[in-house]
């Protein structure tokens, strides 16, 4: 949360002007926050510019208290908002440039609750993106259910200058639709597609036609795809996530991708099973500059231990896990050591030579703040075949996570996988 104030706010009064002249709102991630007091919340800043409220209990009554006419950016990603109360939102704001409800199941459902009645409840998701299409002007979007391709023609008086776009879980754009991209926004940098059909002859379109495109992130998409999809030039791009969409690459293709993209500074890998230590001398060789680097479940890059990849020293998040059980137990310390840049840094114990990894001391000086360590328990899978032995497999257990500030090293063991 953000604001601005001649003085410091004291008392009710003035924490009523705060929230008036409060600019930036954001408190995504909040989980523990209900709906009744987001409520409270978003009915009292009125002048807000940019409101995020991505990944809380967000809902269609919380959501309609929300009183502002002057958004430039709305985040509402992975809440329970319905539809007809975004539209009501979107239409109170024709100045919104960046609107992302990625994760909003509801988005699909038609709602007769809508407590202000600026939309008929037979509401359609077509009517929506109409509505959306003839209002704004928009530079960023990210969604997910119910965005088809008739949502993104009816979206095209509001994307022609669109800079990024995100489309996820429960979308489905189609080939044509992916084809005509490129016409509909010519201006896009960024594209990040989850779940999608693709194939060679529609990543061709997009790779010939988007000649801004600065950010490309493939994610458990489907179609067939190989690496002739990458057999053109693209100078410009500058981060490239491929998550379970290359099982087929090989250190051949590897290196023409390298060729293909020169000039990345991110690059994430995931579900290349093909890959072999080799592939370290490749990304080192080819992009020296990297300061983004994500490899899991990367066959055996890290079979033999690390060596090649410190020589990207301009590194500042490394992610490696699943890539092989070859890493030296002294590998953080040589990170930190190789990486003077190095800010962020995962693991996972499943790849560690050693099963366990030394920790830096925090009296030594070093410019890493984050080391995440993942931890697994093996599995096993259930056969109901007689005579074959069941096979386990690794399932995340928990992550072990090391923060450093100037004075101390704190250690905290979550749950999550981070």
């Amino acid at each position: 949360m953000a604001g601005t104030l001649p003085y410091p706010p004291s008392g009710k009064e003035n924490s009523d002007l705060l929230a008036h002249q409060l600019q930036i709102f954001h408190m995504g991630g909040c989980k523990g926050v209900d709906p009744t007091f987001l409520l409270q919340l978003v009915s009292c800043i009125k002048s807000v510019k940019s409101l995020c409220l991505r990944d809380t209990q967000l809902d269609d009554h919380a959501l309609s208290g929300f009183p502002g006419s002057s958004l430039d950016l709305l985040d509402v990603s992975n809440t329970m908002i319905s539809q007809s109360h975004l539209v009501c939102v979107i239409r109170k704001n024709p100045g919104l440039k960046i609107l992302k409800a990625r994760g909003c199941k509801n988005i699909v459902q038609a709602d007769g609750n809508c407590e202000r009645k600026l939309v008929p409840p037979s509401l359609h998701c077509g009517e929506m993106y109409f509505g959306l299409g003839n209002s704004c002007k928009l530079k960023e979007l990210s969604l997910g259910w119910g965005f088809s391709s008739s949502a993104l023609v009816a979206l095209k008086p509001a994307i022609t200058a669109l800079s990024s776009l995100t489309v996820g879980l429960g979308g489905s754009l189609g080939e044509d639709a992916l084809r005509l991209l490129p016409t509909i926004c010519p201006m896009l940098e960024s594209l990040t597609l989850y779940f999608q059909v693709l194939s060679d002859g529609i990543m061709s379109d997009i790779r010939t036609s988007l000649r801004h495109l600065k950010v490309l992130e493939l994610c458990y998409c489907l179609g067939d795809i190989s690496i002739l999809s990458f057999k053109f030039l693209m100078p410009q791009l500058r981060k490239l996530r491929l998550q379970r969409v290359a099982a087929w690459m090989t250190h051949d293709d590897l290196l023409v991708l390298a060729q293909n993209c020169p000039n990345l500074t991110e690059l994430c890998l995931v579900g290349c099973k093909r890959l072999s230590s080799d592939a370290q001398k490749i990304i080192s060789h080819e992009w020296p500059g990297l300061i983004y680097l994500h490899l899991e479940d990367c066959g055996e890059v890290t079979g033999h231990g690390v060596s090649s990849l410190f020589d990207c020293v301009a590194l500042e998040v490394f992610f490696l896990r699943h890539n092989g059980p070859g890493i030296q137990k002294s590998f953080i310390l040589d990170a930190v050591s190789e990486l003077p840049m190095l800010r962020q840094l995962s693991l996972d114990t499943c790849d560690a030579r050693e099963g366990s990894f030394d920790i830096p001391k925090c009296e030594e000086r070093h410019s890493i703040s984050a080391i995440k360590i993942s931890r697994c328990k093996l599995q096993i899978r259930s056969l109901d075949i007689q005579f074959v032995k069941p096979r386990r497999r690794p399932v995340h257990w928990d992550t072990l996570l090391l923060l450093r500030n100037c004075r101390d090293l704190t250690r905290t063991v979550v749950k999550e996988r981070l």
